[in-house]
C-alpha cells in the first residue's frame, strides 16, 4: 500500500494546518493509522493513531487537546487536524498503517513520504 500525505505548509505560532492521508488500496477495519513526525536531529515521534473500524483514538500527551485524527472510509484518507501550532510543531510528519496499537514506527507496515510542517513566526 502507498500512503501520501498532503496539507503541509508553513505557519506562525498559533495558527493551524490540517494533513491528509491517502492510501492507494482499502482500509481495513482491523488497520491502524498513525501519525508521527520527526524533528531535525531528532527521533521519530508517536503522535495520534485511529483504529480504522472502532474509531478509537489515542494521542501523545505532547499534542493531546491540540490535534484531531479522523478517517474519511470513503476515500481511504485520515486527517490530522492540528490547532494552536507551536515552533516544537515542526517536523516532518509521516503517515503510517498496520495492525497493532502500537506507538512504535517499526511495527507498522508502511510510511509515507512526508510532509513538512513549519511553526514559525
Amino acid at each position: 500500500v502507498q500512503l501520501v500525505e498532503s496539507g503541509g505548509g508553513s505557519v506562525p505560532p498559533g495558527g493551524s494546518l490540517r494533513l491528509s492521508c491517502k492510501a492507494s488500496e482499502r482500509i481495513y477495519s482491523s488497520n491502524v493509522m498513525a501519525w508521527f513526525r520527526q524533528a531535525p536531529g531528532k527521533g521519530r515521534e508517536f503522535v495520534s493513531r485511529i483504529r480504522w473500524g472502532t474509531r478509537a483514538v489515542y494521542y501523545s500527551d505532547s499534542v493531546k487537546g491540540r490535534f484531531t485524527i479522523s478517517k474519511d472510509g470513503a476515500e481511504n484518507t485520515v486527517s490530522l487536524q492540528m490547532n494552536s501550532l507551536t515552533p516544537e510543531d515542526t517536523a516532518v510528519y509521516y503517515c503510517a498503517i498496520g495492525r497493532d496499537a502500537s506507538t512504535i514506527p517499526r511495527e507498522y507496515d508502511a510510511l509515507g513520504q512526508g510532509t513538512q510542517v513549519t511553526v514559525s513566526s
